[in-house]
């Protein structure tokens, strides 16, 4: 398990995903794949940055895991900010025009069709998100 530490601005996107995207390299990812991964991964980060911490800066840990075969690529979000499980909020209307959805949700929704299964639980002061993806 490979673990990326990084101060929760909006800034720092450009590391996590350098960081992401070379250990998907290490597992011959296919670039839809890749593609689907650093989709996730920046809407998740980005929250964490706009959203956790208030007014505030805090960190956010990341840990890139990969196991079994088919691989199993899983990348867990560590913050202690703001609880909140995105996985609650309600799925956007997507059948609405732009104009007529409300503002926000759209992110997550998306990050969810595109992984294999997403996890949130809130545990010793933590907000942890975990993102998995197998490849094939």
């Amino acid at each position: 398990m490979e673990k990326f530490k990084v101060s929760a601005e909006i800034k720092n996107l450009e590391y996590v995903i350098a960081f992401v995207d070379n250990e998907l390299e290490k597992h011959n990812c296919s670039d839809n794949a890749k593609m689907q991964i650093t989709i996730a991964v920046e809407e998740i980060f980005v929250n964490i940055a706009r959203y956790a911490y208030g007014n505030n800066i805090g960190n956010v840990a990341i840990y890139f895991d990969s196991a079994g075969n088919p691989k199993n690529i899983s990348i867990k979000f560590i913050d202690n900010g703001i609880k909140y499980n995105p996985l609650e909020k309600k799925d956007p209307d997507i059948t609405l025009s732009a104009e007529e959805r409300q503002v926000g949700g759209l992110g997550i929704y998306m990050t969810k069709k595109i992984m294999d299964d997403i996890k949130y639980e809130y545990k010793d002061g933590q907000n942890i998100l975990i993102i998995n993806k197998i490849l094939r």
